[in-house]
């Protein structure tokens, strides 16, 4: 039972802190658009030009403006899904993934559960000992940062490596299924090479989700706060290599499940809008 009501309050931290990035991140598009629409009577250089004006809005007003949005009300539930995964030159690998459902039914009331999974491949072949790593080489101090919302960390020491951190809300598409023998409801997994020098993790627990790569060439690590009366929600994706030839990527998922609404309901959702329009 503790485990339940631990995992529904990572849920409702992490909904509330992705509903808060999705609205940045359209926020963000919105004025992109509108300074890519800017007239030519007040591009530089024109004859009419003029300088543009900034006024400062108070809540007051922006509390009146209407608009399409998600608000909290409207989510029933959402399922995440997080994958981190390293590919070294020599063959070997290392895998970490995980989903957190939850759902609400007619009463309001949230179940959740989790899938994990964690696998490592050592290498084969004649190669088996290129692993790619650089000695000589560092990247560090990206995971002593303390950033509130979403950070994506990037640290690089070698050539021709790739590395990828990704973060993406969906609201229509379904999330991706685990590979593999994913553990249904189990909380945590890991997996190492036979020497330890690869290993893979991912656990789900009160205080987040945490998702760890380590290999001879680095570290790739995603974690996830949730937001609660001491701290802010977070969610932090990190890479470090050090080293040559690694393909290493970080993804994070977001599938957001809203309510049905009847078309009564849209109806009045619409009128109701027409309304705050003209008033």
């Amino acid at each position: 039972m503790n485990r339940n009501l631990s995992q529904c309050g990572i849920a409702a931290g992490i909904c509330a802190l992705a509903c808060a990035y999705a609205s940045g991140a359209s926020a963000a598009e919105s004025l992109a658009a509108t300074q890519a629409a800017t007239p030519a009577f007040l591009s530089a250089g024109g004859v009419d030009a003029q300088p543009v004006r900034c006024e400062p809005v108070g809540d007051d007003v922006l509390a009146h403006q209407s608009g399409k949005y998600a608000g909290s009300n409207m989510i029933s539930g959402f399922v995440l899904t997080v994958l981190s995964q390293w590919q070294l030159p020599n063959g070997a690998s290392a895998v970490a993934q995980g989903s957190l459902s939850v759902s609400q039914n007619t009463a309001n009331q949230l179940s959740a559960s989790v899938q994990s999974l964690a696998k490592v491949t050592d290498p084969v072949g004649t190669n088996a000992g290129n692993s790619g790593a650089s000695p000589n080489a560092s990247a560090n101090g990206g995971q002593n940062l303390m950033i509130n919302g979403v950070s994506q960390i990037t640290q690089v020491a070698g050539n021709s490596n790739v590395g990828v951190n990704g973060a993406t809300i969906d609201f229509a598409n379904p999330a991706a299924q685990l590979a593999g023998q994913a553990g249904m409801n189990q909380s945590s997994a890991s997996a190492q090479n036979a020497n330890g020098t690869i290993r893979a993790g991912i656990a789900f627990g009160s205080n987040g989700i945490n998702v760890t790569l380590q290999t001879p060439a680095g570290v790739a690590t995603q974690n996830i706060v949730p937001s609660g009366a001491q701290q802010a929600g977070a969610i932090a994706q990190l890479l470090q290599i050090a080293g040559n030839n690694q393909k290493v990527a970080n993804q994070l998922q977001l599938n957001l499940q809203t309510q049905q609404m009847s078309a009564q309901m849209i109806r009045q959702s619409g009128v109701l809008q027409a309304l705050r329009n003209v008033r």
